[in-house]
């Protein structure tokens, strides 16, 4: 299938590593104890003819000679000649075939195409030559070798099943917790244990229990959010129902087109109320900070585009908006969501402020970090409800404006997505409602001059 990831057995693949592992570990001390006991071997066999010899030094054999043919011990063929001190042979093993002279040390030769490997040691009084079949000390050196093998041999199986078994054991609580999840229902989003758990698998199931934990509460806060939004939708549609009916028994034209300007409004207002729940929705799944923080945006040039966007609105209650003061500054941000939240928050301040008030702008830098402050010469929010106010759907006691209640929920979902903070007081000049938006200093980007 296109598209599929392919996947791979970490116990296999360990398994396979560790294996190969052991298997070319006592491959190479197999051979290199298989080399060494040659070696020590060919040694050893060397040492038993100069040993040999040394015996017969002064000597000569009792019987007629020694040849292992005679008693049929294999690898142990010795033969041996004795030359006097003027040369004459003296002594000769029986059915021997060995060279005429001697050449005094180790030597090897070959008589009749058999090979002899030959010790000669020579006193005043003889000469000593004691020869050896190489074909059968070969023999003999394999088999002490192969010996020296067999253990490794019969090693290696044995701690292949012991890695393996430690290996299955070591893994069991990560295939415990793979069935756990897989066994889990759809809507179980509890912790997974974490006993028993290896110290390399416990900081992903502590990242794995945090993300069901987000998750839970977005699922808490979506369900919390559709409820609120069917309560609120009731009330519209059902005054658009009784709008309609109003319109329907309308008999001269005046009633009729008050009816119909009355719908409008209602349309208006619902249609209002829904796109506030879908930007609402929209901030809160994350789907508007897919593009923060990708380019610097202007403060400055989003404070003037909001403000020059609110003062239509702001005439038509006779407000005074204007912007006391305002400092460059960027900062990586969406710039649309941004605009947004600015256009929020000077909609509600024109919306709460008296016929006639004022709202102010301002756009200054401190502590190094861009603060936004919006205020107005309305009724302002009680201390004690400030908090509450960022709720959905909340609404002042005894306002009077016709709001959805979702503006500052909307303003708080979007400044947290920017990595900025929110808090609302009383405004200092107008003794109204003073909202100020504080961005990180991090967030600062330098402001390109002109040449």
């Amino acid at each position: 299938m296109s598209g599929q990831v392919k996947g791979f057995s970490l116990r296999r693949r360990l398994l396979g590593f560790v294996l190969a592992s052991i298997l070319l570990a006592t491959t190479v001390l197999g051979i290199t104890a298989y080399r060494s006991a040659l070696r020590d071997a060919d040694a050893l066999f060397d040492l038993h003819l100069q040993q040999m010899a040394h015996s017969l030094r002064g000597t000569l054999p009792l019987g007629p000679g020694i040849d292992s043919s005679d008693d049929g011990r294999e690898g142990y063929d010795l033969f041996i000649q004795i030359w006097g001190p003027d040369g004459t042979q003296v002594f000769r093993s029986a059915r021997s075939a060995l060279p005429p002279q001697a050449v005094l040390g180790f030597s090897d030769a070959t008589v009749n195409g058999r090979r002899f490997r030959l010790y000669s040691l020579q006193t005043p009084v003889q000469t000593v030559q004691i020869a050896q079949d190489l074909d059968a000390r070969e023999v003999r050196a394999r088999g002490l070798a192969l010996r020296a093998t067999i253990p490794m041999a019969l090693i290696a199986p044995l701690l292949m099943l012991a890695v393996g078994w430690i290996i299955t054991r070591s893994l069991a609580p990560v295939d415990r917790m793979r069935r756990n999840v897989a066994q889990r229902a759809d809507d179980d989003l509890s912790p997974l244990p974490r006993e028993g758990l290896p110290d390399e698998v416990q900081p992903l199931v502590r990242e794995l229990n945090l993300l069901f934990g987000r998750v839970q509460a977005a699922f808490a806060a979506q369900k919390n959010f559709v409820a609120d939004a069917a309560h609120e939708l009731r009330s519209p549609l059902t005054a658009l129902k009784l709008q309609a009916e109003a319109l329907r028994r309308a008999d001269d034209p005046a009633s009729r087109e008050a009816a119909v300007a009355r719908l409008q409004g209602g349309i208006e207002r619902a249609i209002h109320l829904v796109a506030q729940l879908l930007l609402l929705a929209r901030q809160e799944s994350g789907e508007a900070a897919a593009n923060a923080l990708a380019a610097p945006v202007a403060l400055d040039d989003v404070l003037a585009q909001c403000v020059a966007a609110s003062l239509t609105q702001a005439q038509a209650r006779r407000i005074d908006l204007g912007v006391t003061a305002t400092t460059p500054a960027s900062v990586r941000a969406d710039g649309a969501a941004l605009r947004v939240m600015l256009g929020n928050l000077i909609d509600n301040a024109i919306k709460y402020a008296p016929e006639g008030g004022r709202v102010d702008v301002s756009l200054q830098l401190e502590d190094g970090a861009p603060v936004l402050r919006v205020q107005d010469d309305g009724p302002g929010i009680p201390a004690g409800e400030r908090e509450r106010a960022f709720d959905r759907f909340y609404r002042l006691a005894g306002s009077a404006s016709e709001g959805s209640g979702l503006g500052l929920a909307i303003v708080r979902a979007i400044a947290e997505r920017q990595g900025a903070d929110v808090q609302l007081g009383e405004a200092p000049e107008l003794g109204g409602l003073c909202v100020t938006v504080r961005f990180g200093a991090g967030a600062m980007t330098p402001r390109a001059t002109a040449d």
